[in-house]
């Protein structure tokens, strides 16, 4: 996917139409920056800008996302080839989320271990003792929290019976159990319980 030949196509749109940066950036109820920032190239609309950019200039997400009008022709290629490329980025990216999830994890087990550990050797009064502790806690709780966020709307889970890939609610992760990121939930397609894996 060429971004910046996606930020020509649209310089050449807003152009057409009549518009300064300022005003699309008006029309589209976003800042001038977001929209400099898509005709130079760094990167891409996000999905609710790109529907209202095709809208706007009249044109589909295949040719927004091709950079150029395509004939009816090039229409199946194009989009096939867009599909792959977003496929790829989507993947890149739940696999950066993931690196994420493990760094977060890491530190927040870290930190209330230091904490804990601190508490119940050094010499410290009482009341800076359960300080400590209740902080390890919190900091463990917060921790978990934000990396059972991450995982659960990150990729989707692989049912080991019928092979099905399904996104849970979180409430579902959360009390499941689990082996690292393999945890027992039942699938919404077979309804049978089983341990399914994340996959991205």
């Amino acid at each position: 996917m060429d971004l910046k030949k996606i930020g020509k196509f649209i310089i050449a749109l807003r152009n057409e139409a009549g518009f300064t940066q300022e005003s699309l950036a008006e029309k589209l109820d976003v800042s001038n920056r977001s929209v400099s920032k898509w005709e130079r190239g760094v990167c891409l609309p996000d999905p609710n800008n790109m529907t209202k950019l095709c809208k706007l200039f009249d044109i589909n997400y295949n040719e927004l996302l091709s950079g150029q009008r395509l004939k009816t022709s090039e229409y199946e290629k194009r989009a096939e080839e867009n599909l792959k490329e977003f496929s790829e980025i989507e993947t890149a990216q739940n696999k950066k989320l993931l690196f994420y999830e493990n760094v977060i994890g890491y530190m927040s087990s870290v930190a209330f271990l230091v904490l804990v550990f601190t508490a119940s050797y050094v010499e410290m009064p009482i009341f800076t003792r359960i300080i400590l502790f209740v902080f390890g806690f919190i900091l463990l709780i917060v921790g978990a929290s934000f990396c059972l966020k991450i995982e659960t709307e990150t990729g989707k889970y692989k049912c080991k019976n019928c092979g099905h890939c399904y996104v849970p609610k979180y409430s579902t992760v959360y009390l499941a159990q689990h082996i690292g990121r393999t945890r027992k939930m039942r699938c919404p397609k077979c309804g049978k319980k089983s341990w399914s894996k994340k996959v991205v």
